[in-house]
């Protein structure tokens, strides 16, 4: 994909949001109440009421993943070498860090209706507005974005040079004339890179959930993963691997499975246009 206009990146990467967080929900549910805490699985409601919070998600999934799909797309084609690992890299960091503007308080409120301590993300959303004074609202929303950021950004730079890397050696092994990746290419390895990412940045999503999910009025990271350590271990750290990793692997299939097969589509009916003008980001 040596070209792309924004609507298409937009659309695409909206569909390809929505896709993944409806159809993963139950399994991310999981995974926050395994984090929450020790002891904290059950009392969240275990394996029930895994849809709640499901409404921030259908609210914040499409803008979140329009805005980084058209930052990646806008970023890698204004550089230099656009299909190099540093370009990827830096088009996906940037990209993370756009669509943690929307991903953040989705994930906040979502987070805490997960866990139990609100019935639904309409609640969760009405005790956080009722903070006294704008600035208290703001950093309630916004609580625990650099946990959030610091894990994105790691997670989306393993996750997007691996998954650009395999779509192009796909592409060198096609045939001549035949060298678009088809959907379903693109969601096996995304699964794949998803996979490994989420391995490595496990770590880093429970001290981020942690952080959302605390009550305390400010939750240094440094102390955090002082007491995590001392009163669980390491291994504390890994708390929700497999649902993680489950739902990333399976999720990265359907996020970049279905971003590609909304591109191909675009990309297919523009080629039987009568070629209409568009903005592009090369």
């Amino acid at each position: 994909m040596s070209t792309m206009d924004y609507s298409t990146a937009l659309l695409a990467g909206a569909v390809a949001g929505t896709s993944v967080d409806l159809s993963l929900f139950p399994l991310d549910t999981l995974k926050t109440r395994l984090q929450a805490g020790p002891g904290k699985f059950w009392a969240s409601g275990g394996f029930s009421g895994i849809y709640r919070g499901v409404g921030s998600a259908v609210v914040g999934s499409a803008p979140g993943a329009a805005l980084f799909f058209v930052t990646y797309e806008g970023v890698k084609h204004a550089v230099d070498r656009p299909n190099s690992s540093s370009a990827h890299m830096l088009a996906a960091s940037l990209g993370e860090i756009a669509a943690c503007a929307v991903r953040v308080p989705t994930e906040v409120v979502k987070q805490r209706a997960q866990a139990g301590q609100y019935a639904s993300s309409a609640q969760a959303l009405a005790a956080i507005l009722r903070s006294p004074g704008v600035f208290n609202v703001f950093r309630n929303l916004y609580r625990g974005w650099g946990a959030t950021v610091m894990r994105e950004v790691p997670f989306t730079v393993v996750q997007f040079p691996l998954w650009e890397a395999m779509k192009e050696w796909r592409r060198t092994s096609k045939a001549e004339g035949q060298q678009q990746v088809s959907a379903f290419e693109s969601g096996a390895f995304g699964s794949l890179a998803g996979g490994i990412a989420a391995a490595a940045t496990t770590p880093l999503d429970v001290l981020k959930t942690r952080i959302m999910l605390s009550t305390a009025e400010r939750q240094p990271v440094v102390p955090l993963v002082r007491t995590i350590l001392a009163e669980q271990g390491p291994k504390a750290f890994f708390a929700g691997l497999g649902p993680r990793v489950t739902w990333i692997s399976i999720g990265g299939a359907i996020f970049l499975g279905s971003y590609q097969w909304v591109v191909n589509f675009v990309g297919a009916r523009k080629s039987l246009s009568d070629g209409k003008d568009v903005t592009r980001i090369d």
